[in-house]
């Protein structure tokens, strides 16, 4: 089985990439009746679907999984945790889940670039939904300690009130400039005209 697709993309870090990668290969594969499962890089297979947060893709693939290796990857049930945290919205679950096992080099890349990624989704989700928000609970949104999501919060233009232990939420700048394409605007012209004659 040749999996240097694979490999080039993890290598490239193009993660995007490595879910459709693997499910065209596992299916080239399965079509010539070779015997795949022993060998199948099933946790980076699943990786591949949580980094571009295709839960449906993940669980049934998890569900195809022969339960002997299941038994026998524990790589493979750690990639499962983080699906399962992301599909019950367990924020700190997944944070624990990614912290909580030593990935093997191959994984890791994957997985450090997902929690990154993980983690400025939250953070864009917190700057929309509040103007200002405790440090705790930003800590737990974030998977941080109290200090470290202070000073990431900061670093990302939020003000700190030290009293009150207080994070005021700095607004993303709202651009108001579009740019004409004057292909489109020649095209409505001709529209325009063509409805008036």
């Amino acid at each position: 089985m040749d999996l240097s697709q694979l490999h080039n993309a993890l290598s490239s870090h193009s993660f995007d990439k490595v879910a459709d990668i693997c499910d065209e290969l596992i299916l080239q594969v399965a079509s010539t009746g070779v015997a795949y499962q022993e060998e199948w890089p099933y946790a980076i297979h699943l990786l591949g679907h949580l980094y571009i947060n295709d839960l449906n893709s993940a669980r049934f693939l998890w569900k195809s999984v022969p339960q002997g290796i299941k038994e026998s990857r524990p790589e493979l049930v750690a990639a499962w945790k983080i699906g399962q945290c992301l599909w019950t919205k367990d924020y700190a679950g997944v944070y624990n889940a990614v912290q909580g096992f030593d990935w093997s080099p191959e994984a890791s890349g994957i997985v450090a670039s997902f929690l990154e990624n993980y983690r400025k989704k939250m953070f864009d989700l917190l700057t929309i939904a509040y103007s200002t928000i405790i440090v705790s609970d930003v800590a737990h949104f974030m998977g941080m300690s109290e200090e470290d999501a202070t000073k990431y919060a900061v670093e990302h233009g939020w003000s700190l009130d030290v009293p009150s232990k207080m994070l005021t939420v700095e607004k993303p700048k709202i651009t108001a400039e579009q740019k004409v394409d004057s292909s489109k605007l020649q095209r409505l012209t001709e529209f325009v005209f063509h409805l008036e004659n």
